[in-house]
């Protein structure tokens, strides 16, 4: 990792497919309408981040860090989450497309999901402990050998568990409406 070292900076616009990343360590800094579709982010730090309007999609992040990062109204198309640094991971998602990523044994409690698309993500041995989908699309999203402990899943869509293959106690549902 660079020694690169940027704090309450704003990146805007920028089109990192034709402008290079600097790898370095990122705090309380903004990316706000930034493409970085299929490039590198691997072993980068970001602190108290905010992604707003941004493309992700097929991003690498090996060893990355993300401590409470905030992705608002990003793309992150089939982003994997577990290749990511996993000490401290944390991080928030609100209208967010993250179809066919990953969080394949990841702990990643509390996390707060809010209006996004998660069809066919991996949640499969994770631990999702305290974390809320509210509004979320969960078409073909895996879970199994999940922790889903105190999850709330009350205003969620399309998801389909199994209690047997999946930890669910005190769980929040929502009931089916009757006719």
């Amino acid at each position: 990792m660079s020694n690169l070292l940027l704090e309450d900076k704003v990146f805007e616009g920028v089109d990192y497919r034709t402008t290079r990343f600097e790898v370095g360590e990122y705090e309380s800094c903004r990316f706000v309408n930034c493409v970085f579709a299929n490039g590198d982010l691997s072993e980068t730090k970001f602190l108290e981040c905010t992604f707003e309007n941004c493309d992700l999609s097929m991003v690498h992040v090996a060893k990355t860090s993300c401590q409470e990062v905030v992705f608002k109204n990003c793309k992150m198309l089939g982003l994997r989450f577990d290749m990511c640094n996993n000490l401290l991971l944390s991080f928030s998602f609100t209208n967010c497309i993250l179809d066919y990523a990953s969080f394949f044994k990841l702990k990643v409690k509390n996390t707060q999901l809010k209006d996004c698309k998660l069809q066919e993500v991996d949640f499969v041995e994770s631990d999702l402990t305290g974390s809320t989908f509210s509004n979320c699309d969960l078409t073909s999203a895996r879970f199994e050998n999940t922790v889903l402990e105190n999850v709330d899943f009350r205003t969620a869509t399309n998801y389909s568990l199994n209690p047997d293959l999946n930890k669910l106690a005190k769980a929040k549902f929502a009931l089916a409406a009757r006719n």
